[in-house]
């Protein structure tokens, strides 16, 4: 499970705002953002067991981000989703990532997904359950989780008889979440996403999870625009500070 808080070309000084938190099993081991080199660098956590990530910044401004996505049957997939993520911040463009997930699933299967992309020019968000949707998203908030989405002020969700109970809380938490965090008159993106960090961190909105084995992993926030920047909180947002995460200089979305 997992919350994604998007708020996409709403504020002058943010073309991309994103709040997320990680839902995951407590001792699946993972590695802290920091600088990947490969065709395109970006910067992004990873998940140290099948060497993907969930989120995470291109040099070019592309924020991806992912969340499982609940299924009445579990899918066999040929592939970890963070791997799928991890080829997408390399793509040139949400355009870009979005034909080439489009080709991959053309070739590989995965389990269920919801798949966030945004840059300055165009944001997307791509629901896979053996069938692909692609949704362009207009500018505004949009909320996504693992049985659906509030975007483009409408409400997407879509709960598996076999989690109908527990699913319908991750809907109506994302119904909450979004109502929430409606612009406000005057707002800055960094205002933003102070809300909607808090939004994030507070339990009666249900976004963060306390359990024996598996619960609220690590929240990410990434700003885009003149001034970017990202935060991480290795730990639940309710009780772990985030703290700055080092971007190069020299990233082409630091020059608008």
């Amino acid at each position: 499970m997992c919350t994604l808080t998007l708020a996409w070309r709403a504020f002058g000084d943010a073309p991309v705002a994103l709040a997320a938190t990680r839902d995951e099993a407590l001792d699946r081991p993972s590695e802290p953002p920091a600088l990947r080199n490969g065709d395109v660098r970006y910067v992004a956590p990873r998940d140290a067991e099948a060497g993907g990530t969930w989120i995470g910044v291109s040099e070019g401004g592309l924020v991806v981000a992912v969340t499982n996505r609940w299924l009445d049957a579990d899918r066999e997939g040929d592939r970890s989703r963070g791997l799928l993520v991890r080829d997408c911040l390399t793509a040139e463009s949400a355009e870009a990532a979005v034909r080439a997930v489009e080709r991959e699933l053309d070739e590989r299967a995965y389990d269920g997904f919801n798949l966030v992309f945004a840059d300055e020019r165009a944001a997307f968000l791509l629901a896979y359950d053996g069938g692909l949707v692609v949704t362009r998203l207009d500018p505004g908030v949009h909320v996504v989780g693992n049985v659906g989405a509030v975007v483009n002020g409408a409400e997407r969700f879509a709960v598996p008889e076999r989690r109908r109970e527990f699913g319908e809380e991750r809907a109506d938490s994302a119904k909450r979440i979004a109502a929430a965090l409606v612009p406000e008159p005057g707002e800055s993106g960094e205002s933003w996403l102070d809300r909607a960090s808090g939004v994030l961190a507070d339990h009666d909105y249900g976004a963060c999870l306390h359990g024996d084995e598996f619960g609220t992993r690590s929240f990410t926030r990434i700003r885009t625009g003149d001034d970017p920047a990202v935060a991480y909180a290795d730990g639940p947002p309710c009780e772990t500070p985030a703290e700055p995460v080092s971007l190069p200089e020299e990233f082409a979305f630091t020059r608008r």
